[in-house]
């Protein structure tokens, strides 16, 4: 299993996703993939961001490195250009009939599902600007989802 690297790009506070199907379930993740020989993750995140959302980005900084199913996760907070626009893009390494990549959107914290922002935090969301402010401003509450019967 090769090592990945996924990016954060953030503009007005909105960060940038993509929503993707995989084997039949419809999630949301940020752009990012494979390491290919010979690259280091700086440069995979930096085609994948490219390839998939057709972003030309600088790194501004390394936000974790995840250990996962066997393999090395690395994020990174990369930026890019207000001028650019991102585009659903495509993985070259699957046919084109058959994309998972759907949409790509730029979304806050409140259009993501409980589920897909804690594959955030886990990349290093807490570290971007602004982000760990968020977490403080929700208090000391106890919140978790509930499984409602026949799930």
């Amino acid at each position: 299993m090769r090592n990945r690297s996924v990016a954060f790009v953030i503009r007005d506070k909105k960060i940038l996703m993509e929503k993707l199907t995989y084997g039949g379930r419809t999630f949301y993740s940020i752009p990012g993939g494979g390491i290919e020989a010979g690259e280091t993750p700086e440069e995979a995140v930096i085609r994948e961001l490219k390839e998939e959302c057709g972003l030309d980005g600088v790194i501004v900084k390394k936000l974790s490195e995840l250990y996962n199913n066997g393999r090395t996760e690395y994020s990174f907070e990369v930026r890019v250009s207000d001028e650019q626009t991102a585009i659903k893009g495509y993985d070259p390494e699957e046919p084109m009939d058959k994309q998972a990549i759907k949409d790509v959107a730029w979304m806050d914290l409140s259009q993501i599902s409980e589920k897909d922002r804690a594959f955030l935090w886990g990349y290093g969301l807490v570290a971007v600007d602004g982000f760990y402010d968020e977490v403080l401003s929700w208090g000391d509450t106890i919140s978790y989802p509930t499984i409602s019967q026949g799930e």
